[in-house]
């Protein structure tokens, strides 16, 4: 990904992670509650926002295979583990939870690709 949509991208996530978690926190706080589901919605919010992080972190690094890939798993792992997991907290459809696990190897594949090329890195 070229560093401008990367933080172009962080920017787009960062301002997702704020709204989602503040409608969560006022708009969603009954429902939630109600489903039992405030502490999922927060982990999903929560891991958005430290991943969105992550992601601006790598636009300090070059561009090699190892920071493109990781970047990916980190994207791929937002949509897929908090993605889930909102829905899952707002919806009640139990299925979703199963979904996340796939989201949360994405991260740790992209942490060890993030971990090898700040290794790697000659600067």
């Amino acid at each position: 990904m070229e560093k401008k949509y990367l933080l172009l991208t962080v920017g787009i996530l960062g301002s997702l992670a704020v709204t989602i978690g503040a409608f969560g926190a006022h708009g969603l706080k009954e429902i939630l509650a109600q489903n039992g589901y405030t502490e999922v919605f927060q982990t999903a919010n929560r891991y958005h926002f430290y991943h969105t992080f992550a992601l601006a972190l790598l636009y300090s690094l070059p561009q090699t295979k190892l920071s493109k890939w990781a970047t990916w798993g980190f994207l791929i792992g937002i949509i897929i583990f908090s993605g889930s997991l909102y829905l899952l907290a707002i919806t009640k459809i139990k299925w979703l939870g199963a979904i996340a696990p796939v989201g949360g190897l994405a991260f740790i594949v992209a942490w060890l690709l993030l971990g090898l090329s700040l290794a790697n890195n000659k600067n």
